[in-house]
């Protein structure tokens, strides 16, 4: 056990930098627009859940990649997986400009949708429209991250996403506040990071692949894209989740609106570090199953819940002690602050669910089970909606209805899964 917690570590601490990185881009952009004013700031919640939407369907780039390419190397076959990670970059790329011309055209029509006050509804657009030129890069820096963990290489992820996340932080207050340019300033600081991290990911895979074909596979389109079919499904199930929680939030008020962009923004960074274990996961059950080894492979997904739901406890237990000062970080609009104190309470609850649903999560995709997820993901959305409805009656109900309810299905579809062995599959 000890050499598998070691393993688990060596893969999870350099992951957890990397998404926690990742996160911290919407979280910085929320803590320094905030403090332009609620309107903008409800902007920002409605543009980025847009954009979270958009990206987050693509993370099977990066999901779909890294258990492939590690049972490839599992198996001894090391360019197979160099090229099975190189069809997810031309993927990505294409992808990524399909949706940069969708964002730009379609943009202002999706913010409109949400049924936003005019004066909301147009700091969104500014923010959405430009940031759409940085969705390509985003989807390079997933299927990139995807291949090199894959290789079992979380170091270099760490360091570019790291380097990216700083030089986001002092773009945008230079922007924003430095040049006066508000909301455009963020989305702006924002994709100029975003291509520096793509360019830095494509020119270290490049070198890692000599004596690899570079040039894009029709069938290794086929072959990605077939990969990540059910993963892309339990992907929209979960910001179907999101969309639907944010739609119901703007019916309250902006000042709920605002209060959830924040708490949502918090949650995913907190998401992040639990997700580090699923990412370990994803790495080194693909490794098992690709060698064949079914009671290692147990072994781990046993101590990876350990490690998740003790991780979950662990930062539960600080951010309820950092409940009072927190909503002063990311706002100073009186109203807001007061929402934040039991959003950051029901969060503090609701972690150690969360770190055995996303270890789970890690688990069943590293082991290709990506058909039952959808399924999972699907029944989960069916059973959120009553209790969104139960949550409409104020925005700390509607909050405990998502921190609570509906990561509670999940963690029941996921855990009845894994006691058998329908999902160990070489």
């Amino acid at each position: 056990m000890k050499a598998i917690d070691r393993e688990i570590l060596r893969l999870a601490v350099p992951t957890l930098g990397a998404l926690v990185a990742e996160p911290l881009f919407l979280l910085v952009d929320t803590a320094l627009v905030g403090h332009l004013g609620d309107t903008t700031l409800a902007g920002l919640a409605i543009a980025s859940v847009i954009l979270q939407t958009a990206v987050g369907l693509l993370v099977f780039l990066a999901y779909a990649t890294t258990p492939a390419v590690a049972r490839l190397i599992g198996a001894g076959d090391r360019p197979g997986a160099l090229r099975a990670g190189l069809d997810g970059l031309w993927l990505a790329m294409l992808v990524g400009v399909a949706l940069l011309v969708a964002g730009v055209i379609g943009g202002p029509a999706v913010v409109a949708a949400f049924g936003a006050s005019e004066a909301v509804s147009s700091e969104a657009t500014t923010y959405l429209v430009i940031s759409a030129l940085g969705i390509p890069a985003m989807l390079l820096v997933l299927a990139g991250t995807g291949l090199l963990r894959g290789l079992q290489d979380a170091r270099t992820p760490l360091v570019i996403v790291g380097v990216g996340f700083t030089a986001n932080a002092a773009l945008n207050a230079v922007f924003i506040y430095g040049f006066a340019w508000g909301i455009a300033g963020s989305a702006i600081g924002t994709v100029v990071a975003q291509w520096g991290m793509a360019v830095w990911f494509v020119a270290r895979i490049v070198l890692l692949s000599r004596g690899v074909p570079l040039r894009p596979r029709l069938s290794g389109f086929s072959v990605a894209a077939a990969a990540g079919g059910w993963l892309f499904v339990r992907t929209v199930s979960l910001r179907v989740a999101m969309l639907l929680t944010f739609a119901a939030a703007t019916q309250l008020g902006v000042t709920e609106l605002a209060a959830l962009q924040v708490g949502i923004a918090l949650y995913s960074l907190l998401a992040f570090i639990l997700d580090s274990f699923a990412i370990a996961g994803q790495a080194m059950i693909g490794h098992g199953l690709g060698v064949g080894d079914h009671s290692r492979v147990r072994k781990i997904a046993r101590r990876l819940i350990r490690f998740g739901v003790l991780a979950g406890l662990a930062i539960g237990v600080v951010i309820a002690a950092l409940s009072p000062v927190l909503g002063a970080v990311f706002t100073s609009d009186p109203a807001v602050r007061a929402q934040l104190v039991p959003v950051v309470l029901t969060l503090a609850i609701a972690l150690p669910l969360s770190g055995f649903v996303f270890v789970l999560d890690g688990v069943l995709i590293g082991a290709g089970d990506g058909r039952y997820l959808a399924l999972a993901g699907l029944i989960s959305v069916v059973g959120y909606l009553p209790l969104l409805w139960l949550g409409l009656s104020s925005f700390t109900t509607l909050w405990i209805a998502f921190c609570v309810g509906y990561i509670g299905v999940r963690a029941l579809t996921l855990g009845l899964r894994v006691r058998g062995d329908a999902w160990l599959r070489a």
